[in-house]
């Protein structure tokens, strides 16, 4: 969609008419979805942020919305048929966030907004008892930090920056094409508004050098896959002095031998021999935590029934309390019998009477009917 087709109306998902609540709830709805914050490193989600953001701050004012209702686009145009001796003048931060001012046709500017540094990623994998404990760990990542010659400025000690003659301080140039006036930046200073008399030699006028750093990261308990521990201000340092971006450590929880997680809850496969199913029994299962948990088998009990310890599971990341140790007994037909239990198993054959096994029975009758066997 080029700049010239957006509409307002439709980037905040309204109708023409809509009140001004309606207009306020849709945006609040978006802005929160489409949130810098809320995606990290989503160019397109933060373009659609600031999009619905512009659309916003025109509807929202009755004036401007009148306009754009008659003329469009158009009547933020300096000369424009909707600018009509209104003063859309404060409309040019908006539109120059969104779209590069090709909504704006006024000249010059103020100086350059300094560019911040990226954000940066950085996988993270912790076993489980770690995730389950919680632990502080170091890691070495190589980011871009402040050029100690120059203290991040770029210039050469003892040498200044001065303003850039091109665009006048501006960082950025503008150009007619057809309708529109487009916003690039400063091929000369590259948008800084600012050049140096002289670059400085170890970062070669960019402010800012690449080093390997070691950081102390703190896992907070019950993390899982996919966590995100943001830690501000160690990312990318922006250039020239700019402020600096964000790490975020992703993490990754390893496989375990024993559980499996779903949430807060652990599951665990137990086998058991089938006279524990049959005649009830107790199982001990070691936990993440240090402790024992006592399982208590119900006799009769059927292979693929979940028993369920309450608290027994992982922390609640950033909460209170602990999830579910979820058991699934499978039981176990022996393979290996000697002749005492052979003949043992032959003598309680002679005493069933098919009440002992009501599944087995009723899918026997369910046969003999159908079949009529």
């Amino acid at each position: 969609m080029s700049t010239g087709e957006v509409d307002f109306y439709e980037l905040l998902g309204v109708a023409r008419d809509a009140d001004a609540a309606a207009l306020k709830s849709s945006y609040r709805k978006q802005a929160m979805k489409y949130h810098p914050d809320r995606n990290p490193g989503d160019a397109e989600a933060e373009s659609q942020f600031k999009m619905i953001s512009a659309a916003y701050e025109v509807l929202k004012d009755p004036q401007k919305r009148a306009a754009y209702d008659r003329y469009g686009h158009a009547a933020f145009q300096n000369g424009g048929p909707g600018a009509g001796g209104q003063d859309f003048s404060d409309l040019g931060d908006i539109f120059e966030t969104i779209f590069g001012s090709a909504f704006g046709g006024g000249g010059g500017g103020g100086r350059a907004r300094p560019r911040r540094g990226a954000d940066l990623r950085y996988d993270m994998q912790v076993t489980l008892d770690d995730a389950f404990h919680g632990k502080t760990t170091q890691v070495e990542v190589e980011v871009s930090t402040a050029c100690n010659t120059c203290t991040g400025t770029g210039a050469e000690p003892g040498t200044s920056r001065r303003r850039c003659e091109l665009c006048h301080g501006a960082g950025k140039v503008r150009a007619k094409e057809g309708f529109f006036v487009i916003e690039r930046p400063c091929p000369n200073c590259h948008g800084a508004g600012e050049v140096l008399e002289a670059p400085c030699g170890d970062c070669r006028g960019e402010g800012r050098v690449d080093t390997l750093q070691t950081l102390e990261v703190e896992i907070p308990a019950g993390v899982d896959n996919g966590t995100r521990i943001r830690m501000s201000g160690r990312g990318e340092a922006g250039p020239r002095g700019a402020p600096a971006g964000d790490l975020y450590i992703f993490v990754h929880v390893k496989p375990h031998d024993v559980f499996e997680r779903e949430g807060s809850a652990l599951f665990t496969q137990v086998p058991i021999s089938f006279t524990s199913a049959a005649l009830g029994d107790t199982i001990d299962i070691p936990g993440l935590d240090g402790a024992t948990h006592s399982i208590e088998i119900p006799a009769g009990i059927q292979s693929g029934k979940q028993l369920r310890k309450r608290g027994a599971g992982m922390p609640v990341l950033q909460g209170r309390g602990r999830g579910d140790l979820v058991v699934e007994v499978m039981v176990e037909t022996p393979t290996k019998l000697s002749s005492r239990q052979k003949e043992i198993l032959c003598e309680f054959r002679e005493t069933e009477t098919g009440e002992e096994c009501p599944e087995s029975r009723g899918f026997l009758n369910k046969i003999k009917d159908v079949f009529g066997a």
